[in-house]
């Protein structure tokens, strides 16, 4: 693949990658305040430092955008994944 046609490529890709992980980030936000209400406090401390770290990769993955020359026109929410 040629160094034009991977970044195209990632203009797409990387902003599917931060909506991914901002959803997962909020599902685990979800589970660690249930965690916390059933009094289990060391499992919903780490699961919210995991949302954490979730949020410093979309951080990096957004700075990857910017310098790959943002997203590509139409790539926004091509992709659905549903967890319950």
């Amino acid at each position: 693949m040629t160094e034009k046609k991977v970044v195209e490529k990632l203009r797409v890709l990387l902003p599917h990658w931060i909506e991914h992980n901002q959803g997962h980030a909020a599902e685990f936000r979800k589970w660690s305040a249930a965690a916390r209400a059933e009094d289990c406090k060391e499992p919903a401390t780490l699961i919210d430092r995991a949302a954490e770290l979730l949020e410093e990769v979309d951080r990096l993955l957004s700075e990857a955008l910017t310098r790959a020359g943002g997203a590509s026109p139409g790539s926004g929410g091509q992709h659905h994944h549903h967890h319950d």
